[in-house]
């Protein structure tokens, strides 16, 4: 059994601690884990990707375009961006919200959202668009943006590991503190795909 995933988004959102989670539950449960980050040049705001592969057998950390079975999209032309990584049929996970970069905010370049949306459900039969930061804000903070992505990828039943699982390890990562809302943003984006 071997499970790929695609952490894509910008600096800020947490991409970091998501692919962190989700190598420390797959470790849990007894496979084996690779993970790599490529981190934009920007602190925030620059091109974040994670890769996690779970798994039996010898593999890298790298995982090769066209054979990812997930890609998480954090934010939406990024999301565009890794779509390369997908295989034929694999599941998008996408947030919808949009983070205009730069150059968009100059006037140097275009940045169509509804245009992205339309281009991702053309080439990603297993699409599930998710208002990630707005039900993150609707738990306290924006800055829960992955907990709902993860509480979306849980609640969607493609992992090797429970739903629960994922939560728990989550929230041992997480400052007590911040549980709370974290806990609320996990369960918001497990509901907005159908899930628990």
């Amino acid at each position: 059994m071997r499970l790929d995933i695609v952490i894509t988004g910008v600096g800020g959102q947490g991409n970091v601690l998501a692919s962190r989670i989700l190598a420390r539950a797959a470790m849990d449960y007894g496979l084996s884990v690779r993970t790599s980050e490529a981190i934009g040049m920007a602190q925030r705001e620059g091109v974040v990707m994670s890769q996690v592969r779970m798994g039996s057998g010898s593999f890298g950390a790298l995982i090769p375009n066209g054979q990812a079975d997930i890609l998480l999209g954090f934010e939406l032309a990024e999301t565009v961006r890794g779509l390369p990584k997908l295989k034929q049929g694999g599941v998008v996970v996408v947030n919808t919200e949009t983070i205009f970069p730069v150059s968009v905010s100059l006037g140097l370049s275009q940045y169509d959202p509804d245009q992205l949306i339309s281009y991702l459900q053309e080439q990603a039969d297993g699409l599930k668009p998710v208002h990630a930061t707005a039900l993150a804000r609707q738990a306290g903070t924006p800055k829960a943006t992955n907990m709902v992505m993860l509480g979306a990828l849980a609640g969607l039943n493609v992992l090797p590991f429970a739903a629960a699982h994922l939560k728990q390890v989550a929230m041992e990562l997480i400052p007590t503190r911040l549980r709370e809302i974290n806990l609320k943003a996990f369960e918001l984006g497990q509901q907005a795909v159908g899930g628990a």
